[in-house]
């Protein structure tokens, strides 16, 4: 019977570091994905297609979360911001009826300070992860048990952040209301 689970060890190493592979190769997927939506966000020029270049980067991360075993948070991020958040955007845009923003000349002297900055920054990062040591040690492995997200976010949003939550959601009504009352003012 030992020999028989001597045996499988090897199959499970290897099932083991397929579903590694996997979860590396799904994380820099959708890594590059949100990324490049985020660009197509900063680059476009109609309103309504960086909108839904914002909604594409929010699923994306929410995927990334999903990889990283925050279920919870991935699920709540499609909810609120992929979800609530860009139906407001999307109603503001509709509402302000923008236009396309017309096409601009490159202004050179612009366009290499920014590059210059984006290289400083590059190079700057990069030393920073080349020097510092922690960096380099190996990450810890998870623990095998269970933890209720549901549960832990509840307790923790609760608990230590009840009075800022409490806050947030007086500022989100003013807010909404603030909206409602311009929107009436401005169409009379």
């Amino acid at each position: 019977m030992e020999r028989t689970e001597i045996a499988d060890l090897p199959t499970l190493n290897s099932d083991l570091l397929a579903s590694n592979f996997m979860l590396t190769a799904a994380f820099w997927f959708f890594a590059t994905l949100m990324i490049a939506f985020g660009l197509c966000v900063v680059l476009l020029r109609n309103p309504v297609s960086c909108a839904m270049s914002l909604v594409m980067s929010f699923i994306s991360m929410a995927a990334l979360f999903v990889t990283l075993d925050a279920s919870f948070i991935g699920i709540i991020q499609v909810l609120v911001y992929a979800g609530a958040v860009m139906v407001l955007f999307l109603f503001i845009i509709m509402l302000l009826n923008l236009k396309e923003e017309k096409s601009r000349r490159l202004n050179f002297g612009a366009t290499l300070g920014g590059a210059l900055v984006v290289a400083a920054f590059l190079t700057i990062l990069t030393r920073l992860v080349i020097s510092n040591p922690a960096f380099a040690k190996p990450l810890p492995l998870l623990s095998g048990s269970q933890v209720d997200d549901v549960k832990s976010v509840g307790f923790t949003l609760f608990h230590s952040f009840g009075l800022p939550f409490e806050i947030v959601g007086v500022l989100l009504l003013v807010a909404t209301v603030g909206v409602i009352i311009l929107s009436h003012r401005s169409l009379r």
